[in-house]
């Protein structure tokens, strides 16, 4: 292995530990706990480090983001292509999307709520973006009929996001979270 080989691998491996204590540490205390300082005295390098690997907060977050919408559209495509017929696909992947936000409130955060610097919509939306999104689009294909596919997918997702950052809130019920996700299901399986 070469020494630029051993470099690359070297940075590739604290950026992900930068990522992941980035990550848990918004998953157990919350976003306002996450700073260079933090990060940097939970895996052990310094500032200077960090910011070699990231500007600052704002990177870290949409890094992390990145990754949650690859451990996304990897559940979504599971439930999807699990399902018998479309509307269990519909139905299994608004499931997933609640599950995975209510398992991941803070990683939910970093992708949809936050500001963060990505291209969200855009074809230069980074590739985890656009899978997440594709298997949101693919499990409302069968329903889209005449209408926009993607425009109707955004309303889905639009569906899903309000239903998870209004209960997560504390704006709705969580006691009739299932009749409000099957209701949208239903509205939509048309």
């Amino acid at each position: 292995m070469s020494i630029q080989a051993r470099r690359e691998r070297e940075r590739a491996e604290r950026e992900r530990l930068i990522v992941t204590a980035a990550r848990e540490l918004a998953e157990s205390e919350g976003w306002d706990a996450v700073t260079t300082r933090r990060l940097a005295a939970e895996i052990e390098y310094s500032q200077p480090v960090l910011y070699s690997h990231f500007k600052g907060k704002d990177a870290i977050m949409a890094a992390v983001a990145i990754e949650g919408c690859a451990d996304l559209a990897a559940e979504l495509r599971a439930a999807r292509t699990s399902a018998a017929d479309p509307r269990q696909a519909l139905a299994a992947v608004g499931a997933a999307f609640a599950a995975f936000a209510d398992r991941h409130p803070a990683l939910f955060d970093a992708m949809f709520v936050h500001a963060v610097d990505l291209p969200f919509a855009t074809p230069e939306a980074p590739a985890a973006l656009q899978e997440a999104f594709g298997e949101l689009r693919e499990a409302v294909r069968p329903f889209a009929h005449d209408d926009d596919l993607g425009t109707l997918t955004e309303t889905f997702w639009s569906g899903l996001h309000g239903l998870m950052t209004l209960m997560h809130g504390g704006r709705m019920r969580r006691e009739d979270h299932e009749k409000r996700l099957a209701l949208l299901i239903d509205r939509f399986a048309h």
